[in-house]
């Protein structure tokens, strides 16, 4: 049997990216991604308040698909519209709350974070992504041309970047960067830091020189290196303002510690996120006793792709 054929819609953000091809490949579906690209004015408005339309976002050329996998706010209206003009069945799967009726979608795949309600919602415990524990194995010895080479355990910090919510100046990461430092020195880890797509390169400097020779910084995006990291580290430091980094960090089963940022607006729903994680004795807070401990590992991709196949039938 052919495997299903599937469209990926997202505005091109790497967390977006990381959702709707994690669901993809779990799914075992052929797929392709498109960046969404809305015209003129249609930009600025709310999904709720556009038309179904084509006029809302330059076409997509692909014609032949049986699945449509979407995700940010972008996405919506182009994945209601394909799914309704298809000539065939379509499924199509929105990613986190569109802000429109749910109806308009065969599956709602949403955190529980996000209080969304619906026959057709699934809900999940954080993020879904598109890391797998194969990869995170493979990837082992990735760092090993790169870290120091002492008897020094190793602690990963995985930072975010700024956001409207979280703001990345010196001095909050210096609060960061400096509990680690005595942390390291008490508890005898060779840190290695590990940038994201959204981390400023005046944060990856300013860490080289908070931390000189004695830690590892990786200089520039590597997913090689971050999974790496992911696999050789006994403990995790995840900044706050990411929620996908720190889903995914939980498929490894080990102790993630929260880097916390004070928040320059109400971020309510992030601290929703947080304190589930917490409750599932996931995380707790960077600054908190150094512990070891141990969580089931969280792999909702999975969970949610077998849901959606038994509900479709493939």
């Amino acid at each position: 049997m052919n495997k299903l054929k599937g469209i990926l819609l997202t505005q091109g953000m790497h967390g977006m990216i990381s959702q709707v091809e994690g669901l993809a490949k779990a799914l075992n579906i052929d797929f392709t991604h498109h960046s969404v690209e809305l015209n003129s004015f249609w930009k600025l408005i709310p999904p709720k308040m556009s038309p179904i339309s084509q006029m809302v976002y330059k076409k997509i050329n692909q014609n032949e698909f049986d699945i449509i996998i979407s995700c940010g706010r972008k996405s919506v209206i182009p994945s209601i519209h394909l799914k309704n003009t298809s000539n065939k069945k379509v499924f199509n799967i929105h990613i986190q709350d569109p802000k429109v009726n749910l109806d308009h979608f065969d599956f709602i795949v949403a955190p529980e974070h996000d209080s969304i309600k619906g026959q057709n919602v699934i809900t999940t415990k954080g993020a879904i992504h598109y890391l797998t524990e194969k990869e995170i194995i493979e990837n082992k010895d990735y760092l090993k041309s790169f870290i120091k080479k002492d008897e020094r355990k190793i602690w990963a910090l995985i930072l975010g970047g700024p956001t409207k919510y979280y703001d990345y100046s010196v001095k909050n990461i210096k609060n960061i960067f400096s509990i680690l430092k005595e942390l390291s020195k008490k508890y005898n880890f060779q840190l290695v830091v590990i940038p994201s797509m959204r981390t400023p390169k005046k944060i990856i400097d300013y860490a080289k020189e908070f931390f000189g020779d004695y830690h590892t910084i990786i200089n520039n995006v590597d997913k090689k290196a971050y999974l790496s990291a992911l696999s050789i580290s006994e403990s995790i430091v995840v900044t706050c303002d990411s929620s996908s980094m720190i889903s995914e960090a939980a498929l490894t089963g080990k102790p993630i510690y929260v880097a916390n940022i004070l928040p320059r607006k109400n971020d309510k729903r992030f601290q929703k996120f947080r304190n589930l994680f917490r409750e599932l004795n996931i995380t707790r807070n960077l600054g908190e006793e150094v512990q070891i401990w141990s969580y089931q590992k969280l792999n909702e991709t999975n969970r949610v792709a077998n849901i959606i196949k038994q509900k479709i039938n493939f």
